[in-house]
């Protein structure tokens, strides 16, 4: 781990808390926490609310479909984890409406010490929160999900990934599939022949120039025939 590196403090605001410890607490996340190099902290949404019933939502002013998170519960979720503004925190709200996760994106997260997600629910949230609040929108994916939930999880393992010192192996890190806007070349382990399968002779030669070579190859033509749109763009880099 970097001297410089400060561990991040990942905040989720959410109406469920118990979706996150399974998956957070496993793997190379868990370790990482077990490191110090990042921590989770969880806030229940509900806990703000005003009135005795616990009301976190209502219908939407002009009409329509579903409901809308309040405001006023979701600002006072938010103060709590962030009292005052700093630069050393951003505020994601996940949503179908953000920009789509990248590895570059996820990247850029980790100068910031305190990520707060926010899992939004129902129909969806109260633009006044998301204008006074939200520094950035972000979405896993083009389709709709039930809530904010699963791609807070999928943010915060992306960026928890690339964290110095969480992958053993960080050479891996940089041979990752978009790692550098292509997809990774094809890969063989034991048994040697499977079902009368080898794997291709260059990856046995022991050549090492050769096979640096085949995989790049490999990772132009991969990229070009699964992801186009990658192939694009990065011909026009």
């Amino acid at each position: 781990m970097s001297n410089s590196f400060q561990p991040i403090e990942f905040h989720f605001l959410t109406l469920f808390p118990e979706i996150f410890p399974p998956a957070l607490h496993s793997s190379l996340i868990g370790k990482a926490q077990k490191q110090g190099l990042v921590s989770f902290h969880f806030t229940q949404i509900r806990d703000f609310a005003k009135d005795k019933h616990k009301r976190v939502d209502d219908t939407p002013y002009g009409g329509g479909e579903g409901m809308l998170l309040r405001a006023d519960v979701l600002h006072a979720a938010w103060k709590s984890v962030l009292p005052k503004p700093t630069k050393s925190a951003r505020t994601l709200l996940l949503s179908p409406q953000g920009k789509i996760l990248t590895q570059e994106r996820a990247r850029k997260l980790l100068k910031y010490k305190k990520i707060i997600l926010v899992c939004g629910h129902y129909e969806g949230v109260d633009e006044r929160f998301i204008d006074r609040c939200v520094d950035e929108e972000v979405s896993i994916g083009d389709y709709v999900l039930t809530g904010g939930e699963l791609p807070a999880l999928v943010l915060a393992d992306v960026v928890t990934r690339l964290i110095p010192g969480v992958v053993g192996n960080e050479r891996s890190l940089s041979e990752d599939s978009l790692e550098r806007g292509l997809l990774k070349y094809p890969q063989f382990t034991r048994p040697r022949d499977f079902d009368g399968v080898e794997p291709p002779a260059v990856l046995l030669s022991g050549d090492h120039r050769a096979i640096a070579k085949w995989r790049s190859e490999q990772m132009l033509t991969r990229t070009k025939k699964k992801r186009p749109d990658l192939f694009r763009a990065l011909k026009k880099k």
